[in-house]
């Protein structure tokens, strides 16, 4: 009894660990102290839950420790920002697979209650829905499978009621295994049923949805930790998963209403046979130099800077924080929009740019930008599209109409650094562009910024 006491407590400091983390993640400034206060949290519930299981032979596990820190580490130092998405979303994979591994022992391993085998199906299913999606999510947005999985929604001819066949399929062999668990045939095909919905659900949702399908993945791998925590009676399971996955749908739900659509239309409006009226938007495009542009910055009082993943792409948050510093010594305000679903996943561009030492206080989100943009002498947008499309307000027939967006194009004078006129991750055209008080400049965001800066030193 008193061991049990001593395990619940080691668990529950676990659990707090973890909350804390949470929270202190919730700021740049505080963010990396929260993510070290989870990895302990998560290193002391391990080591308690393998003294409560009583498991003598440690060599393997010690072994699977070791691995997974080096190639954590490896990874960790290695990915670009570039390629976060990627990576979380294979990170999301793992632990749906995990709680799936886990889950399938149980249920091929013994006589269980069958209370206890119906939570594990639950388990198996989202676990193995999750490591599927994951794997899809990962090949759209890193484009490595080009050939086979497109970024693009992939839609064939009645897709919806093959899905539906599968979910049916699902529920039907969950009764059979609930009524005969021993039969482990049974157990792999429900297995393999469920991998195969991960890829059915994922392939027709579109590339510029996969920072939502990401989010809600993360929430998923929570669910299913839950779902096994319950099984195993792991009280630190079920509260670490509970924690994943409210928070997942609550970022979730944030960027769905960043991007004026519900969750159940990114999921399902690839099943519809919708043909999107597209609006050419035509007009002339007035380019500029990097010198003619600095003449303007120069005069500027007040600048915002709207960032966007072709910024990620061409690495420029440094040399924008060294043109930031050169404006406020010449006397310019200068502020950074950023919008919810800017870059590839949520919170992309806030670390982007707290890599650069940018003050966090300058990162200011939409709702506050937007209110006073007309103020703005200057307005840079670096690599965003669709986050400040005007077409979100001005054309009813755009896909994005409602969409809640950036203001750019009220800003007194707009520049847009951009290597081409090739239309954003939602593939539609963006009047931005050829407003009047617009001007392209195009290049290299972070030659064309350093070239501004040359300008400044001269």
């Amino acid at each position: 009894m008193q061991n049990e006491f001593i395990i619940n407590v080691v668990y529950l400091i676990s659990a707090a660990l973890f909350i804390i983390g949470l929270k202190l993640l919730s700021h740049p400034s505080t963010a990396r102290r929260g993510n070290l206060l989870s990895a302990v949290g998560m290193l002391v519930a391990i080591c308690i839950t393998l003294i409560d299981q009583q498991i003598v032979s440690y060599q393997w596990i010690l072994i699977a420790l070791a691995a997974g820190s080096i190639v954590g580490a490896v990874v960790a130092r290695k990915i670009a920002l570039t390629s976060m998405p990627e990576l979380v979303s294979l990170l999301n994979g793992i632990g749906g697979l995990a709680s799936l591994a886990v889950a399938f022992a149980m249920v091929v391993g013994g006589s269980l209650a069958t209370y206890i085998v119906v939570i594990l199906l639950i388990a198996i299913a989202i676990g193995g829905v999750t490591f599927t999606g994951s794997l899809v999510a990962w090949a759209k947005l890193s484009g490595k499978l080009g050939n086979i999985i497109q970024t693009k929604a992939m839609v064939f001819k009645g897709q919806a009621i093959a899905n539906s066949l599968l979910v049916l399929a699902i529920v039907l062999f969950a009764v059979g295994i609930s009524f005969v668990p021993q039969m482990t045939f049974l157990v792999f095909v429900f297995v393999i049923l469920c991998l195969a919905l991960g890829v059915m659900l994922v392939l027709p949702i579109g590339g510029a949805d996969m920072p939502v399908v990401i989010s809600l993945l993360n929430s998923y791998s929570g669910l299913a930790a839950c779902a096994a925590g319950i099984a195993l009676n792991n009280n630190l399971l079920i509260v670490a998963g509970a924690l994943v996955g409210a928070s997942g749908i609550i970022l979730t739900s944030i960027m769905c209403k960043a991007m004026n659509r519900s969750l159940t239309n990114v999921l399902f409006s690839g099943f519809k046979e919708v043909s999107s009226v597209s609006t050419k938007i035509e007009g002339e495009v007035k380019a500029i130099s990097c010198e003619d542009a600095y003449y303007v910055l120069e005069a500027a009082q007040s600048v915002i800077v709207i960032p966007g993943y072709g910024m990620a792409v061409a690495q420029a948050q440094h040399a924008m924080k060294e043109l930031q510093s050169l404006l406020e010594g010449n006397g310019a305000e200068v502020v950074y929009g950023i919008h919810p679903v800017a870059g590839r996943m949520p919170g992309h561009m806030n670390v982007l740019l707290a890599e650069a030492d940018v003050p966090y206080e300058l990162l200011l989100e939409m709702d506050e930008v937007n209110p006073r943009m007309e103020n703005y002498d200057v307005a840079i947008v670096i690599g965003a599209n669709d986050v400040v499309n005007p077409a979100a307000r001005e054309i009813k027939e755009s896909p994005i109409y409602g969409m809640p967006v950036i203001n750019a194009d009220l800003a007194k004078n707009v520049f847009i650094m951009k290597r081409g006129m090739a239309s954003g991750f939602a593939g539609i055209d963006n009047p931005l562009f050829f407003k009047d008080n617009a001007s392209m400049i195009f290049g290299d965001a972070k030659d064309s910024i350093n070239a501004i800066i040359r300008q400044f030193a001269d």
